[in-house]
């Protein structure tokens, strides 16, 4: 048989090449992971797209607080107790404040000027303002009951709820994805005593459980953690068994049985990469749930304990003082809701970038 020029045979194989490379549309054919496609359409999600911007500058903050320009947030001022949220000098601030006051005072006695020690409290207070560098801080969000920055606290105390978020979710995947894989793939016994178990936790009331172990243990960060990961992990560990139950007898599994691989190998190697879509998707949905959780603790006084303030306990103290001292109130409530609509917002849509259904109609 004549062999063909080399020029003509190297042709023919970068045809042969072209053609292999496109599909029946006369399209080439990209190779697209999973999480390639998930992120595609991820972008396509303004709302989930703006969510996962918030939540990294939120965990950015969190994580920078030590070096931003802030005020410590434990260092107490008793000259700047409940100082309103401003833009300018403490001590301007005091002096405005004190001036309003007196001047409903005045206006309560008819009359019209100071009394010699309202006039001499006032020029012992611009006084004070002029040579205390103290006062030349600016609180942008206001001071407390013992004129702590507003703003450094709630930062502070972003940084312990979104922790406690983020530790309580990644313990109760590691404890949720361990028992619900084992129970998914053995069956048997093994997957009845689990399940059953998880019926039980099921069925107590899991805030009481908590309440309980945080009075009889005592309050801190880490009992507080503990408590809420406690028993957070058996959705997980459903959702997960679920989902191993429905792929332990596909071809790829048992491919790999059949070449030898063992259990921890097939289950780590094999199943659990095919969950990852849920998994990533629960983690975002129950941040949030972790939050509340905490914050809800906090709120009943079973929180972190003070100079330590999370924004569960700082939404606590503004409520005492709400209706002269509204601020205390609204900005770590508006942090918070803020943080938690993104995180929801995003993990709505990791769900529907996850999920196969969703991709003919994006």
């Amino acid at each position: 048989m004549k062999k063909l020029p080399f020029s003509f045979a190297r042709k023919a194989d970068s045809a042969l090449e072209t053609v292999a490379a496109l599909n029946e549309f006369n399209q080439n054919v990209k190779p697209v992971s999973l999480t390639q496609d998930a992120w595609r359409r991820l972008k396509k999600n303004k709302m989930a797209l703006a969510g996962l911007y918030i939540v990294l500058f939120y965990i950015l903050i969190s994580l920078l607080a030590p070096i931003l320009p802030i005020y410590p947030f434990e260092r107490q001022e008793i000259q700047h107790i409940y100082l309103p949220p401003s833009f300018q000098n403490a001590g301007v601030v005091m002096i405005r404040t004190r001036e309003a006051y007196l001047a409903k005072v005045m206006a309560q006695e008819n009359r019209s000027e100071y009394t010699a020690s309202e006039q001499a409290e006032l020029d012992a207070m611009h006084i004070d303002v002029e040579t205390n560098p103290l006062h030349k801080r600016v609180y942008i969000l206001g001071t407390d009951i013992l004129g702590r920055d507003m703003l450094s606290r709630i930062i502070y105390g972003g940084r312990i709820s979104i922790g406690i978020g983020v530790l309580g979710t990644i313990t109760a995947l590691i404890i949720g994805i361990f028992f619900g894989a084992m129970a998914g793939y053995a069956g048997g016994r093994l997957d009845n005593f689990i399940m059953r178990f998880v019926d039980v936790m099921y069925g107590l009331p899991y805030m009481l459980v908590v309440i309980i172990l945080m009075a009889i243990v005592g309050r801190s960060i880490f009992i507080l953690f503990v408590a809420i990961a406690l028993v957070s992990w058996l959705t997980i560990a459903r959702v997960v068994r679920g989902q191993i139950m429905s792929l332990k007898n596909a071809e790829f599994v048992q491919a790999a049985q059949s070449v030898g691989a063992g259990t921890a190998r097939i289950i780590g190697k094999h199943l659990l990469p095919n969950t990852l879509g849920i998994i990533i998707v629960y983690a975002t949905l129950s941040l949030p749930s972790f939050i509340m959780n905490e914050s809800f603790l906090s709120f009943l006084g079973l929180g972190v304990s003070a100079p330590l303030a999370s924004w569960g306990s700082l939404v606590s103290d503004g409520v005492k003082g709400m209706e002269l001292y509204p601020w205390l109130l609204i900005a770590p409530a508006l942090a918070m809701t803020i943080f938690l609509f993104a995180m929801n917002f995003l993990g709505d849509g990791l769900r529907d970038s996850f999920d196969p259904q969703s991709k003919n109609r994006t």
